[in-house]
């Protein structure tokens, strides 16, 4: 494998990695990204087949001692399906899925409507940007909704959220570690409050009647909430903000919105570009031998981009799907995102209402993407709303 060495956190690559993602691709399905210190997989073929392939996980065989200050946030880390293999993660993620129905979230569909109007209503009508307006506050208040905790804490949700997501990204500083776990610690403290009087109706409540039963612990409950919050939460963030901005870069703003236009904002600038795995026992793919416990980084960005699976792949084509092979930004096989049905939900209602009542919203300022890999996302999106 060619070694190839991409500080993530350089400037030029936070704006645009798909240069960087074109030369892995060249070298073969994997090769070695020195910076992250690991193999890393960037076609679209490789990383779909070890997204599916059981021989690896999310799940460390073998991990490392974990520093004292980092205890808050593994005490809810260590719980979560994310991060589990079976036989655990099948347990959980079976428990999750029969209180996480399709029933449920299309009831959320006309509240989602609503919130986007309602948001959209209190636009400013100077310059203003739009993920503090719109993208941020839309999936926050829908999961607080959906879990069943109330709308008004959505400001303490998202500085939670924004703190234990900081433990996966390339910058990460001590201090980080620090807020992270006393984010968990307080997020914990918060749900256990909640614990005690559940909405009747919510996701929490059908959640702890399974702890009831001891198909999930309090521990997985709790950590299924977070995760749920944090994942969907910040997913949703990126791609309202890196979709919006594509269309309107590429004046396509105004494009019909449909289930496929959504499918191609998600493949063109998703919301996460690594997703690692771990080797669960010695393997050899792609003419490369893992050991038990080596990492390989999927590189779902690049893989979004084959030239050998989409034609003109850097090119943000409204009418791509449904003929082109579903993108990665979901990811695959066990750990296929549970959220993607809400998600996408939330994305069709957020990018149709927009549409409808924005047509005149216009670009400010240059977008700037945040220095927040393995996430990619905007650190701002300054719009204008012409409402004429």
């Amino acid at each position: 494998m060619q070694i190839f060495h991409q500080s993530p956190t350089d400037p030029a690559f936070v704006q645009n990695p798909y240069p960087f993602y074109e030369r892995l691709r060249a070298a073969g399905p994997l090769s070695v990204w020195a910076d992250n210190g690991m193999p890393v997989a960037s076609s679209h073929e490789m990383v779909n087949a070890l997204l599916r392939n059981r021989r690896f996980g999310r799940e460390d065989p073998a991990p490392p001692p974990r520093p004292p200050h980092q205890a808050g946030f593994w005490a809810i880390e260590d719980h979560s399906m994310l991060e589990l293999e079976a036989p655990r993660h099948t347990r959980l993620r079976g428990s999750v899925l029969r209180a996480f129905t399709s029933g449920r979230i299309r009831a959320l569909q006309p509240q989602i409507a609503q919130l986007a109007s309602d948001l959209i209503d209190d636009f400013p009508s100077g310059p203003f940007d739009l993920l503090d307006a719109f993208a941020r506050p839309l999936p926050v208040r829908v999961i607080a909704r959906f879990l069943g905790v109330p709308e008004g804490d959505a400001p303490h949700l998202l500085r939670w959220s924004n703190a234990m997501v900081g433990m996966y990204q390339a910058n990460r500083t001590h201090a980080a570690e620090v807020a992270a776990a006393q984010a968990a610690t307080e997020f914990a403290s918060y749900l256990d409050d909640i614990f005690r009087a559940p909405r009747p109706d919510s996701l929490i409540s059908d959640l702890l009647v399974l702890a009831d039963t001891e198909q999930l612990s309090l521990a997985e409950v709790t950590a299924t909430c977070v995760l749920l919050l944090n994942a969907g939460h910040e997913a949703t963030v990126h791609t309202i903000g890196n979709g919006v901005a594509g269309l309107l870069s590429a004046g396509l703003w105004g494009t019909a919105v449909t289930p496929e236009l959504i499918e191609e904002v998600l493949r063109h600038d998703p919301p996460l570009h690594m997703f690692t795995r771990y080797a669960m026992q010695d393997v050899e793919i792609g003419g490369h031998a893992f050991v038990r416990g080596d990492r390989v980084g999927l590189l779902l960005g690049a893989a979004n981009r084959d030239p050998l699976v989409y034609d003109d792949p850097n090119t943000f084509d409204p009418h791509r799907f449904p003929d082109a092979p579903t993108g990665t930004s979901f990811g695959a096989g066990a750990h296929f995102c549970i959220g993607a049905p809400l998600a996408r939900l939330e994305l069709l209602e957020g990018f149709s209402h927009l549409a409808d009542r924005c047509p005149g919203l216009t670009l400010s300022e240059e977008p700037a993407f945040a220095d927040i890999y393995h996430f990619h996302g905007l650190d701002r999106l300054v719009v204008t709303l012409d409402r004429a």
